[in-house]
């Protein structure tokens, strides 16, 4: 028996990364999944076949996060193929990094929208279907960045601090409902994005880490299947870091 048997998930941003990683765990514990991305190519639909051989229901939607009207469209398909709605992870995010001296509103505009405004565009339209089940779990992607800031990434650090400040909110507005909302703090963490990063880089961010090693897309999966499972019951409101301690 999975931790997430009977539950239907939708992860943002999931073809690849940390997003696929979590959407594997959770089909690992017995949970359909949705997930979305900018568009469903071969790598897409390879994610949503490893998906479903876990014996699951999974479909991949080709969804721009950042819009407003995209995120209800595709939210109301969902719905309508799956069911319902029990985990929302809003997942989906992008970095365009740079000095705030050389930053351009471009820059900026890209990144809060894709990383802070698909996460309002996701529970938005999720809210009244959680409501009405009287049960959702709702997950935001922060990071380390978001607690502590980054030189050379304000705008990066600017959405995940907010999504921060937005799963706290949620957590109070829908708490009546039984609707939890938590976010996870990833710290470095060995991705497709991380690993375009030199070996000499890598090594010295490993340094200023206590447990000597950067985090792995599983490790945040794991974290994520507890938010989303009754295990966390009673855990709403919070941030838990993912980071071997490097924020300690």
């Amino acid at each position: 028996m999975g931790l997430l048997d009977g539950k239907t998930a939708l992860v943002t941003g999931a073809a690849r990364g940390i997003g696929k990683a979590i959407a594997l765990k959770f089909a690992s514990e017995g949970a359909n999944v949705a997930f979305t991305d900018i568009v469903i190519d071969e790598n897409a639909l390879n994610t949503e076949r490893e998906i479903a051989d876990y014996g699951v229901k999974a479909k991949g939607y080709a969804s721009n996060a950042a819009s407003f009207e995209e995120s209800a469209q595709v939210v109301s398909t969902i719905v309508k193929e799956f069911g319902r709605i029990d985990i929302l992870v809003n997942n989906a995010g992008i970095t365009r990094d740079g000095l705030m001296m050389r930053m351009t509103e471009q820059q900026w505009d890209m990144v809060i929208n894709v990383n802070l405004k698909s996460a309002f565009n996701f529970i938005h339209a999720c809210t009244p279907v959680m409501m009405k089940q009287r049960s959702g779990s709702i997950i935001n992607m922060a990071s380390v960045v978001g607690v502590s800031g980054n030189a050379g990434q304000c705008n990066y650090s600017a959405s995940k601090a907010g999504m921060i400040g937005l799963a706290k909110s949620i957590a109070k507005e829908l708490g009546s409902r039984g609707v939890r909302a938590n976010a996870i703090a990833p710290g470095f963490i060995i991705t497709d994005m991380t690993n375009a990063l030199s070996e000499e880089v890598k090594a010295e961010w490993a340094k200023t880490i206590p447990l000597r090693r950067g985090g792995t897309p599983e490790d945040v999966a794991n974290v994520a299947t507890f938010l989303a499972s009754d295990l966390a019951s009673y855990v709403s409101g919070q941030v838990i870091h993912c980071d071997g301690g490097m924020n300690t």
